[in-house]
């Protein structure tokens, strides 16, 4: 009796696309991987990502503490660490001729310092385990099929519509379509549940002209907090740099990460504050202060800060406190002291809109993780149809985390579609 092999279909020809292919080609050499690509170039985001050199992942090797990198789909996804984390990903590149360097905060780049090492590790593995990579090829719809083929054993399956107007069966279908609507048309056509997609991982604009002259000053940490009523407070510690438009960094994109459906529900406008010594308590800052005019009562207070604070920094905020450059520290009153506490601690800004963070264009929102069984990455609606990637309602702070997401998520889809 002749078997017909299993046919399995992935859309999109991303990281979790060709992650996806490339497991499911490798776990089963008889099954056909096809895997089909709307753009002519695949691959587009690691081509672009980590400035052009692809933050393959990040040095943290335990479960419970990746998922906390995670401001959606952490609790999903610790399950999933655990058969597939950052551990594995570097051993798979390794072991594919791609070696990966750790850097000082953790980010994973390939040595070659190159994302088209990435790229070409991709292609060249997914076409040497038999994988028919085809591109210009856009999907338009998805439909179950009706009828049992006409092969002993083999029944079900989905019908893949291409714009072209052919047709392709399928016994596997996996969608690896990023944030692309086309993905979320076709799972919420096959019954999935959709959580409205929004920005996420971006920079903050703030219309204040006298920050913007700072452009290019940074601080090693603050604390950055939004004050949205009715809502929880959301706060994030980190790295800032001051940009021409307003705040960028590290704790930014955190914080946009983690407020990113309530700024989205505010239309990106809302109050921030800014803590700028989120090492010491509030009593210890103004103990500085008091220090400083102590021992240098004579002195400018604008020479002369007390505080580990950039020079340029430490100018705009003793003039938000009402502080002239000619002020000196004697001269400094109980009310004006307050006031400059209050500046270095909770100093008040607005958000006026969002900026664009072009290594990484995140989305947050996609398929509802309820729906998905993140042991196999199945779909519980529909057998058959497997997930991986951003697709997925699942989204993490930069730093190589949803790429990780996304390697983990192909790997265990691509291995169990065979099932």
């Amino acid at each position: 009796m002749n078997v017909e092999p299993l046919r399995v279909v992935v859309v999109g020809g991303g990281a979790a696309g060709f992650f996806a292919a490339i497991t499911a080609a490798q776990a089963n050499p008889r099954a056909q991987v096809t895997l089909l690509e709307a753009s002519r170039q695949p691959l587009a985001k690691v081509r672009i990502s980590g400035g052009g050199r692809c933050n393959v992942t990040h040095a943290c090797f335990e479960p419970s503490g990746l998922i906390q990198n995670y401001p959606r789909g952490g609790k999903a996804l610790l399950g999933a660490f655990s058969r597939f984390q950052a551990k594995d990903t570097i051993t798979w590149f390794a072991t594919h001729g791609v070696p990966l360097k750790t850097e000082a905060d953790g980010r994973m780049f390939p040595i070659t310092n190159n994302s088209e090492t990435v790229v070409n590790c991709l292609m060249d593995t997914a076409l040497s385990s038999g994988v028919k990579v085809h591109t210009g090829t856009p999907v338009v719809q998805v439909k179950i099929h009706s009828s049992p083929l006409p092969v002993e054993g083999k029944q079900g399956g989905f019908d893949v519509v291409l714009k072209s107007g052919e047709k392709w069966y399928c016994d596997r279908l996996l969608l690896a379509t990023g944030s692309n609507p086309i993905g979320y048309k076709i799972a919420q056509e096959l019954g999935h549940t959709i959580e409205p997609p929004v920005p996420s991982l971006f920079t903050f604009n703030i219309k204040d002209e006298k920050l913007r002259a700072l452009a290019g000053v940074s601080v090693d940490s603050v604390r950055l907090r939004l004050t949205v009523p009715e809502k929880p407070q959301i706060e994030q510690t980190g790295p800032l740099l001051i940009t021409h438009w307003g705040l960028s960094g590290p704790v930014v994109l955190k914080l946009s990460a983690w407020g990113a459906r309530v700024l989205h529900s505010r239309n990106y406008q809302t109050p921030l504050l800014i803590n700028w010594l989120p090492h010491l308590k509030q009593e210890q800052v103004r103990q500085k202060l008091l220090t400083v005019k102590n021992e240098w009562a004579k002195r400018p207070i604008s020479l002369h800060r007390g505080v580990d604070l950039p020079h340029r920094l430490w100018q705009y905020i003793i003039s938000r406190a009402g502080i002239t450059p000619e002020d000196r520290w004697a001269e400094l009153s109980n009310k004006t002291l307050n006031q400059l506490v209050q500046e270095l601690t909770q100093a008040q800004f607005f958000i006026s809109g969002k900026g664009v963070f072009k290594e990484e264009f995140v989305t947050c929102g996609g398929v509802n993780l309820k729906e998905v069984n993140f042991k196999t990455m199945e779909s519980k609606i529909v057998p058959g149809l497997y997930f991986a990637g951003e697709i997925l309602d699942i989204d993490g702070v930069t730093g190589g985390f949803n790429f990780q997401s996304a390697w983990t998520t192909a790997y265990l889809g691509g291995l169990s579609v065979n099932s």
